[in-house]
């Protein structure tokens, strides 16, 4: 063997081995970053997202209101409602018990399979490429951050900064939020990525690098520490920081924005509002009862209720040809352009009946509906002709009633870190005509149409930012 190969056989050795330890040795890693650093410098104050009262107190999911009403404070009058009240709780035994079961064993590897230590060992070698390639194509920064539960998440930092690109992208962090069987090494991450964005990919608990499981209560923790090493170990501004959720990703990108309200802009692609109706859809018919109980009390998913708690510009990714979320007939192929039982559908609509409820009332919310059933470019663009929608008045319109609102409003809890705090009742007094048109514009500028399948990937051209007015 001549030494030239001798050498570059010793190089592929010493490289494999590399990725090998870069992958097996990720525990003992040294920490980069824990959820309570952001505590030493909570006195600087130089992003009031990490200084806001509800970050210093911890991570808190949203409660699904079925579940509230059996809270155990929840105060009860007399001793025969104590009584009722703990037969209750011994009837429902069996069924939470259950429950709880189906939730640890099967319910967990359907709804997070990526957590599954056997894909994990059959996707390995893809991971490792894709390791090395974010490292020595991107000079990606490998960090371990520690969640407020001791979950260790696995991340990886690009940094565009030194060369933001001719628009500026680079200056703008792009957060991953990754599907349930995606992986920072081979994700979502790729379209922001290769667009000329800063980009940080994470692992769910459970996933590659990171510990835990991929409960929400831990997904939660592991967001709120990811968010915390972006603005505080990173220094993005938080008007900088780009939330990119990509299917059940979008349960902890609507989390982060809404508990961070002060993030510059939400993406979420191929996602859903709620999980029930999409559990109820791969489940057996006579297990109802149990799958509902068991999404509501340990996977529940409520993306649509977070994300009209976050008041900033939001674009949600429709995909034409995804079987995924939809409840449409699953046991025959999804037909080109059939979206009708897109869940995507239903968090559109619930974000704007709580941002513009009198735009999208009555004939508002009927000519949106119908508008979602277009499925292809020509089948939207004629739609949006057909009702002569002047995108010129429309902005006009707006724009005049946020003006018109800043000078009449003397309330600072009116003004949030986007402006105007919605609800908006623009629209008052505007003709049925008129409230179709301002429906349907608001409707196109919050929803983009992209003709693929749920686990495509995304190109590097659709991923773009939120309009803004």
């Amino acid at each position: 063997m001549c030494v030239v190969c001798f050498v570059k056989a010793l190089v592929h050795v010493f490289k494999v081995y590399l990725t090998a330890n870069y992958t097996y040795n990720f525990r003992g890693w040294p920490v980069d970053f824990r959820w309570d650093d952001v505590h030493a410098s909570s006195a600087s104050g130089s992003h009031r997202a990490l200084t806001c009262t509800a970050a210093a107190a911890g991570v808190w999911l949203l409660q699904d209101a079925a579940l509230r009403e059996h809270e155990p404070g929840r105060p009860l009058h007399g001793s025969r409602s104590q009584l009722q009240c703990l037969l209750q709780q011994i009837r429902e035994l069996p069924s939470q018990l259950a429950s709880y079961l189906l939730a640890h064993s099967l319910g967990r590897w359907l709804v997070y399979p990526g957590s599954m230590f056997l894909m994990t060992r059959a996707l390995l070698p893809l991971l490792q490429q894709g390791q090395e390639r974010l490292v020595e194509r991107y000079h990606g920064r490998r960090a371990k951050l520690v969640a407020r539960d001791g979950n260790e998440i696995d991340t990886m930092f690009m940094d565009r900064r030194q060369q933001p690109g001719s628009q500026g992208h680079g200056l703008h962090l792009v957060i991953c939020c990754e599907g349930n069987a995606g992986f920072y090494e081979m994700g979502c991450l790729s379209a922001p990525l290769e667009a000329g964005y800063s980009v940080l990919g994470w692992n769910h608990p459970g996933f590659g690098g990171s510990t835990g499981e991929p409960f929400p209560q831990h997904d939660a923790n592991a967001m709120d520490v990811v968010v915390k090493y972006a603005l505080h170990r990173l220094h993005f501004p938080p008007t900088h920081v780009v939330i990119y959720g990509w299917s059940i990703g979008g349960f902890t990108a609507t989390w982060a924005t809404m508990t961070y309200p002060e993030l510059g802009a939400l993406v979420l692609d191929a996602t859903f509002d709620d999980l029930v109706p999409l559990a109820l859809k791969v489940m057996p018919q006579s297990w109802k009862g149990l799958v509902v109980r068991t999404v509501r009390e340990h996977f529940n998913l409520n993306v649509a209720e977070q994300l009209c708690g976050y008041p900033g510009p939001v674009l949600l990714l429709r995909r034409t040809l995804d079987d995924v979320v939809s409840t449409s007939d699953h046991l025959r192929p999804l037909p080109s352009g059939d979206v009708e039982g897109n869940r995507g559908n239903e968090l559109l609509l619930s974000l704007l009946q709580h941002r513009y409820p009198v735009v999208m009332a009555s004939e508002g919310l009927a000519i949106v509906t119908r508008w979602l059933r277009a499925g292809t470019v020509a089948q939207e663009a004629a739609f949006y002709a057909r009702y002569r929608v002047d995108d010129d008045w429309c902005l006009a319109l707006l724009r005049s009633y946020h003006a018109r609102c800043k000078k009449e409003q003397k309330d600072e809890k009116a003004w949030g870190p986007h402006g105007l705090a919605f609800p908006w009742l623009v629209g008052q007094g505007l003709s049925r005509r008129r409230r179709r048109q301002l429906a349907l514009f608001l409707a196109r500028k919050h929803l983009k149409n992209v003709e693929a399948t749920h686990c495509s990937p995304l190109e590097p051209e659709d991923f773009q930012l939120p309009w803004r007015l």
